[in-house]
């Protein structure tokens, strides 16, 4: 009888483990990274316990790096619908010294997926963030460069270091359309047991046909009594013909800024020429005087087995300030 016990408890464990699944995904890179004038910010304390911050110069060239580890665990129901959950796990440099940060894991997401329909709950990314072409063709090893540089509205995004926004998102797909949407109650915290909700919400639909992508998507934020709502309004087309990847890229953003208050636009380009060899372009600005402009061209070198060789050049100029020149190039490796 104990036998048929042990052999019993065996075959449901077995069956338990058949019925769900955790997989393991990321990517690493390192390699080098170059600013113009790079500079780090440094606190200090004074006898009153008033915070000061300065900002100090350091190297120009740095060590720069980036280790992420994707956690996901899933399961089904007899009836199709499936679970599953994500953490990540991620070491990046410390951008103004080059110096290691610690690795830590981040917010978890949850989603619930049957056909068509996906429902995400937790450290989600939003309808923006999601979008087919917002990102386009981001070159350089660090991804530095990107069409939406004109863009100022703070929209839902996944945190990878952080604990997200604790948030839903959804998204149906039917056929060559998809519609999306996100909420975010957003609360934040004055002080003294007082909080203000910024509610944040945002919509979006998208269609393929043949070759090219087109998407629009919308999105407002509730900044509290007394303050004015922002929103941001998007519309990109993207195209995959052969060897060419290109997106468009129009936005709207209105902000309780005026320097920052106006159109943002941009495109990004990616060729393959062959021989494992692709090369980037993009261009981004905006109307507003204090917008910030990237413009740059990078170039990817595959090597197999998931490995590449990347690197970049570019310019950032920021509003009416001397445009600064950053480059990087590096290896990364998937997995």
């Amino acid at each position: 009888m104990k036998n048929v016990l042990i052999a019993s408890t065996a075959l449901i464990a077995t069956a338990s483990v058949a019925a769900a699944e955790v997989k393991f995904s990321g990517y690493g890179r390192f390699g080098l990274g170059y600013e113009e004038d790079r500079s780090a910010t440094t606190t200090t304390t004074t006898a009153s316990g008033a915070v000061n911050s300065n900002n100090a110069s350091t190297d120009d060239t740095i060590l720069v790096s980036r280790f992420r580890l994707n956690i996901d665990a899933s399961a089904e129901t007899d009836g199709g619908v499936e679970f599953q959950g994500r953490v990540r796990l991620q070491a990046d440099d410390d951008s103004s010294t080059g110096e290691q940060n610690e690795a830590g894991l981040n917010g978890a997401r949850f989603s619930v997926i049957y056909g068509g329909l996906r429902v995400d709950a937790g450290n989600v990314s939003g309808s923006f963030d999601n979008l087919d072409d917002y990102f386009g063709t981001e070159p350089g090893l660090e991804e530095f460069l990107g069409q939406y540089s004109g863009v100022n509205y703070s929209f839902l995004e996944y945190s990878s270091t952080g604990t997200g926004a604790n948030a839903v998102f959804f998204r149906y797909t039917v056929g060559d359309l998809a519609f999306s949407a996100s909420y975010d109650q957003d609360t934040k915290f004055l002080g003294a047991g007082i909080t203000d909700d910024r509610d944040r919400w945002d919509v979006s639909a998208t269609y393929t046909f043949n070759n090219f992508t087109a998407s629009l998507a919308y999105g407002e934020t509730d900044e509290g009594a007394g303050v004015d709502k922002e929103s941001l309004t998007v519309l990109t087309l993207g195209a995959e013909l052969g060897d060419f990847y290109g997106t468009l890229f129009v936005a709207d953003d209105d902000v309780n800024n005026d320097a920052e208050d106006g159109t943002a636009y941009g495109f990004s380009v990616a060729y393959d020429l062959g021989a494992a060899t692709t090369l980037q372009l993009v261009y981004g600005d905006g109307s507003a005087d204090d917008d910030t402009r990237n413009i740059g061209v990078g170039a990817i070198y595959d090597l197999g087995g998931g490995v590449s060789l990347r690197g970049a050049v570019g310019e950032i100029k920021d509003g009416d300030d001397d445009g600064k020149i950053r480059a990087d190039f590096g290896a990364q490796f998937n997995f």
